[in-house]
């Protein structure tokens, strides 16, 4: 059978991986079932749901004819090297790193630095664009977080809170 589509196709078989790694990794936990739902019940759903929608876009990769094959093109390096190193800084500056001595600076200083390095990704970067999206979501993650669901974690800096 030919590919038809390659982009359709790869991504169709990365979402049937993580899925079925998902799945798989809910079994260590108590499932339950749908009555009594167990820690595992959601990702073994969410794993499952993953995996059939990605023999889905697969099989329509296979059946649906396009233009050119849709090939898969180079891989960003740039962008994907942004994404990834902001939401590292976000888990360090959240948490702290206390084998190099960093204190954890907080959810709002987390905030602001994600969004601040993630926006180095895109073709166009504005600063002040960028400061208004962290605004926003750092006023809403403490809503949520701390307001709403009275989660227990740093907000701010230690030298600020002491």
């Amino acid at each position: 059978m030919k590919i038809k589509s390659q982009k359709d196709f790869f991504a169709g078989l990365m979402f049937t991986v993580v899925g079925i790694a998902f799945a798989w990794g809910a079994t260590t936990y108590s499932v339950g079932s749908g009555a009594r739902m167990g820690p595992g019940y959601f990702p073994l759903m969410l794993g499952i749901l993953l995996g059939v929608l990605g023999i889905i876009v697969i099989f329509t990769a296979l059946t649906i004819e396009t233009v050119d094959g849709e090939p898969v093109g180079s891989m960003a390096w740039r962008p994907l090297g942004y994404i990834i190193g902001s939401n590292l800084v976000f888990g360090i500056l959240l948490g702290g790193l206390p084998s190099i001595g960093l204190p954890a600076m907080g959810l709002i200083a987390a905030i602001y630095a994600l969004v601040l390095i993630a926006g180095l990704a895109g073709e166009q970067y504005h600063i002040r664009s960028s400061l208004i999206l962290a605004t926003i979501l750092a006023v809403g993650s403490y809503i949520a977080f701390v307001v709403l669901l009275k989660l227990q974690f740093q907000v701010w800096p230690t030298f600020i809170t002491g």
